[in-house]
């Protein structure tokens, strides 16, 4: 209490001060001035600025978002501007005692504009404000010298439990700390992470998995310095962590399980993004790795989120694990008065006309049987792409296909059926009706 009754009695005096003509009182009006300038100034070239950036399309998105935060805190920098071109006038004209209010307020309208701009590095917007506010307020008190009072006065307010004891004073620098850890952390993780992404020595799994690792690391010591930092003792929360570990185990048995499948994926390399994996009806590209599932991307848009349980317990067909080649077969049957050797010369032909179709591995053709109306054949071709789709690769061959028969002469038999009508048979008609 004894810290608040010095405050009430600065602020007082203060007051008291500005009721009598004199420089604090003109300063105060100079500032007053000073700020009514800047609005003006604002409702005159926010506008215009706004419709400049609106213009400029061709820069770098992080050049424009700068340049919308600028515009934001377009007041403040103008009155920054104003304030210190001001301080510096007075300072060359006059005594500097006559300009301290001002430059105290031009201090402070500077310390506040650079924390505004510092905290937008925060993206969580709770976390942002909690940040942004404190650091307002402790620099405006640092400036005024009141930090001392204050910081005595905010741990006044504080709950015990036993031997631990939480002020608010404790809480405020544990929000800040935490915010501002919060960010590095992300700032380190985005970085380290765009390295580890285009290492190409890295495989994709290993550099998902680092990835992982890095952002898991970071973010848990961000958290657990915030803690320290409020006097938490961690050896409680080492006990507690542990009790609460057991009950989560037994209640969470499958999202644990999906977890650690998804280690497993991650150090065995079994799967990677882009590889093209079949489950089931499934048939897709890998879009990403996740902690709990992957995400399948198929031909006609659809993602599957499959947990990472059943890319380990079930039969996945990974077309593209150790290699990318993909061997296709399609089947088709030609009449039996084809020549086979000339059929299989075209047939090869024809698929070596495909673009995708590999001629390094050449395709080949044999035949599988006689059915009852054709020769049955079998087409073999490899591919290189199958995140481009099976389905158009097949049908551009038989097109293709089709195409070279018909240049040639060859005939695609269907079956045919006769109908034969018995001696003594009559055929019964029925008149339509009127």
């Amino acid at each position: 209490m004894d810290q608040l009754e010095s405050l009430f009695s600065q602020a007082r005096n203060f007051g008291l001060s500005l009721t009598t003509p004199g420089w604090r009182l003109y300063q105060i009006g100079i500032i007053l001035g000073l700020f009514l300038v800047a609005q003006i100034a604002t409702w005159v070239l926010g506008p215009r600025l706004r419709d400049r950036m609106r213009t400029l399309e061709g820069w770098p998105k992080w050049r424009l978002r700068t340049l919308l935060v600028l515009h934001k805190r377009l007041r403040l920098i103008l009155f920054v501007a104003l304030a210190w071109c001001t301080v510096w006038f007075m300072r060359e004209v006059t005594w500097p005692s006559r300009s301290y209010l001002i430059g105290l307020a031009a201090t402070l309208a500077t310390a506040w504009l650079f924390v505004g701009l510092a905290a937008r590095l925060v993206r969580n917007r709770f976390l942002r404000r909690m940040v942004t506010w404190g650091l307002w307020i402790y620099v405006t008190l640092y400036f005024l010298g009141l930090t001392e009072e204050v910081g005595s006065f905010l741990d006044g307010f504080a709950i015990a439990f036993g031997d631990f004891r939480l002020s608010a004073l404790a809480v405020l620098k544990a929000l800040v700390v935490t915010g501002i850890l919060f960010t590095l952390a992300r700032l380190i993780s985005q970085t380290t992470s765009a390295r580890i992404q285009t290492n190409e020595d890295i495989s994709p799994s290993m550099r998902v998995l680092a990835v992982k690792l890095l952002q898991v690391t970071l973010y848990g010591a961000a958290f657990f310095i915030g803690l320290k930092a409020v006097g938490f003792d961690l050896t409680g929360l080492a006990v507690l962590s542990g009790a609460i570990g057991v009950g989560l185990g037994f209640g969470l048995q499958k999202v644990v399980s999906n977890l650690v499948s998804g280690v497993i994926i991650l150090l065995d390399k079994s799967i990677k993004p882009g590889d093209v994996i079949s489950l089931g009806d499934t048939f897709g590209w890998i879009n990403s790795l996740g902690a709990r599932y992957v995400s399948v991307v198929t031909r006609d848009g659809k993602e599957y989120l499959i947990p990472n349980e059943d890319l380990i317990t079930s039969q996945v067909v990974n077309w593209s694990h150790t290699n990318d080649f993909v061997r296709l077969d399609i089947y088709f049957g030609t009449a039996y008065s084809d020549d086979p050797h000339k059929v299989r010369a075209i047939a090869i032909e024809a698929a070596q006309s495909v673009g995708r179709v590999l001629n390094s591995r050449p395709p080949v053709c044999h035949i599988v049987g006689f059915g009852d109306s054709s020769v049955d054949y079998i087409l073999r071709f490899w591919i290189t792409d199958p995140t481009g789709g099976l389905t158009n690769v097949r049908g551009a061959v038989y097109l293709a296909l089709w195409d070279a028969f018909k240049e040639h002469g060859i005939s695609i038999p269907f079956p045919q059926r006769e109908v034969k009508v018995l001696e003594g048979s009559r055929l019964h008609t029925t008149a339509a009706p009127d």
